[in-house]
């Protein structure tokens, strides 16, 4: 695939996660795809994956825990084998209540017409504390109190 067609399914893989068409997406991702992502405690679908089945893994957390209010690629960035995305998005937490506003960087590898890894950065300090009250409230409940 040439540079084009690789900012092409990049900006098709978008489109499928937009119509939450998950099967859809993940027939374009390599049986060994590594998705590269920050770790936290108080995300629950934070940290990597590799392979399709935990790959779909992260997409069901992902559903279970927080909508999309807005997700918005903005800009496609592609040279030989890689292709970088940048977007805004906001999210409602389902179990807090809360939402937030996350920019977001991805940079993708492209082998063989099917994507290979994703790298993302984004605002993750944003997203845990939009879940943190749900974690400091089960926190409170496990302390033990003291007369």
């Amino acid at each position: 695939m040439n540079t084009e067609d690789n900012k092409q399914l990049i900006m098709q893989c978008y489109q499928l996660y937009k119509d939450k068409n998950i099967k859809g997406l993940l027939n374009l991702f390599h049986d060994d795809i590594e998705w590269i992502a920050n770790d936290s405690d108080d995300i629950p679908y934070a940290g990597s994956f590799h392979g399709k089945d935990q790959v779909a893994q992260f997409f069901t957390m992902l559903d279970q825990a927080q909508d999309a209010i807005r997700f918005e690629p903005q800009d496609f960035i592609a040279e030989n084998d890689m292709v970088v995305a940048t977007g805004i998005s906001s999210w409602h937490v389902k179990s807090t209540g809360l939402t937030y506003d996350n920019p977001w960087s991805h940079i993708f590898t492209i082998r063989d017409g099917k994507v290979a890894r994703l790298q993302q950065f984004n605002h993750t300090a944003a997203a845990e504390a939009a879940y943190r009250p749900m974690r400091e409230a089960g926190m409170a409940k496990a302390a033990p109190m003291r007369h």
